[in-house]
């Protein structure tokens, strides 16, 4: 654990504190709304060590795991406004994991991986790269927010309606996710065949990333098979989903066991 004492590492602790700040008010309160100050100032802290970021690198941040856990960090809070207007739905317990999920997204910046700036290699000077992978990080952000109410049902133990609505509201998350999730997919792909010459080149993250994908697809084909039973196992596809891209994202880059095309994601 190391940590950083610079402006980059200031702004990425300033967006934790943000995020731990909202969280704690957000409990406290049990009120959809709660917390709001905090949200903006995760979020503007977040935005401008991102932009730092920028001009440290003097390329667009997605290079590796440093740098899209604080695109993530940056992207919580307004997928969270987003989603809340589309669905015309606001609820403290989906606040509550917004805050979480984006004070745990500061850690691994803030104080596992490296902040050096690499040049950016030839296969990643590509049109493709920043639609790439900001398609999967909102995706992620997307599924990750999905998982908060089917961890809040079925560890609250929800009945009838109470049920059926956390599940409503997890499907929507995951359904607007599954289009980028199926868009990064197929952007990688035409990526690999730019740069290898291959559609698909069995590498480590490519599987898991499938793996990701067919998990929810499978979700959602058991939603339409089932749609009034069953309802505790659409949740526990959507954690399981959550728990694929952690794999993908965390894992597959860092593990020795998986080296493979996309090494410099670390």
């Amino acid at each position: 654990m190391q940590i950083k004492w610079d402006i980059q590492g200031v702004l990425i602790y300033l967006t934790m504190a943000g995020y731990l700040a909202a969280l704690v008010s957000v409990l406290r309160r049990r009120k959809a709304g709660a917390g709001y100050g905090w949200f903006v100032l995760a979020f503007v802290a977040a935005l401008a060590s991102y932009i730092t970021r920028w001009i440290l690198s003097t390329h667009l941040p997605m290079q590796n795991l440093f740098e899209v856990f604080l695109l993530m960090a940056v992207l919580i809070w307004p997928i969270s406004l987003l989603t809340e207007r589309m669905q015309n739905s606001r609820s403290w317990v989906m606040s509550a994991g917004d805050a979480l999920i984006g004070a745990l997204v500061c850690f691994p910046p803030g104080f596992v991986f490296s902040a050096a700036t690499r040049p950016l290699p030839p296969a990643l000077q590509s049109v493709l790269f920043g639609p790439h992978v900001a398609a999967y990080m909102i995706a992620y952000v997307l599924m990750a927010r999905a998982a908060i109410p089917a961890v809040a049902a079925l560890a609250g133990r929800f009945q009838g309606q109470r049920l059926i609505e956390a599940e409503r509201q997890s499907y929507g998350m995951a359904a607007a996710g599954f289009p980028l999730l199926s868009l990064g997919l197929i952007l990688g792909s035409v990526w690999g065949k730019l740069a290898w010459g291959d559609w698909w080149g069995w590498d480590p993250k490519e599987l898991w990333s499938l793996v990701c994908w067919l998990v929810y697809m499978f979700y959602f084909h058991w939603r339409i098979a089932h749609p009034k039973q069953y309802i505790r196992m659409r949740l526990w596809l959507v954690i399981v989903g959550l728990l694929s891209i952690v794999i993908t994202l965390l894992w597959v880059n860092l593990s020795s066991l998986f080296a493979g095309l996309h090494s410099y994601a670390t």
